[in-house]
């Protein structure tokens, strides 16, 4: 089974890259945030960027640093016949050692700065997310303590997500080819 994993800061774009991806692929897609998130509410607490971030901190303390990649592992597992999946919000390279045990890893980092990040942010409204830039700022420093730095530098491809969506699309439509080609047995690392 291929790994595609999606990584990149909150508000990046990991979600709309890693949807195409599995769109065009036919290949399931599976969000770590949502694993998360499941904990989060398991736990009692409302959903919350303070409480969501609070309780990614509290499974890495109680099961270690791929916390997050266990419990996604669990439940790829029984997919071992599916031919690839696609991983939204890959935080770190404990849990691309972790997910690089189910088969190969391609790590695909998307980037887009802060500015349009928080703006993204806002506007989407999505359960959980930031509601001012305290919030911002919370959720940044949170990913850069998981490691998320090393893993976007490590990445096998690079998505710069500051244009329209079609160019973001583009992109994930020509990693997406490059992973399938014979060439991506170069370009996917294995370095984690």
């Amino acid at each position: 089974m291929i790994v595609v994993a999606i990584t990149g800061m909150p508000g990046s774009g990991k979600s709309v890259i890693a949807e195409r991806i599995s769109r065009i692929s036919g290949w399931p897609r599976f969000s770590m945030g949502d694993i998360v998130r499941e904990e989060t509410l398991k736990r009692g607490y409302t959903l919350n960027a303070r409480n969501i971030e609070t309780v990614a901190r509290l499974l890495r303390e109680e099961m270690g640093p791929a916390a997050v990649a266990v419990l996604l592992r669990r439940k790829l597992e029984h997919l071992m016949e599916t031919p690839g999946v696609v991983v939204d919000g890959m935080r770190s390279i404990y849990e691309a050692r972790e997910l690089q045990a189910l088969g190969p890893l391609c790590i695909v980092a998307v980037h887009a700065s802060p500015l349009t990040r928080y703006k993204r942010m806002l506007s989407r409204n999505r359960v959980g997310d930031v509601r001012g830039w305290e919030d911002f700022v919370l959720r940044d420093r949170s990913n850069l303590s998981f490691g998320i730095g090393d893993l976007i530098a490590l990445a096998d491809f690079m998505i710069v997500n500051e244009g329209s969506l079609e160019e973001a699309l583009a992109q994930a439509n020509e990693v997406y080819r490059v992973i399938l080609s014979d060439a991506s047995s170069r370009c996917c690392g294995g370095r984690y």
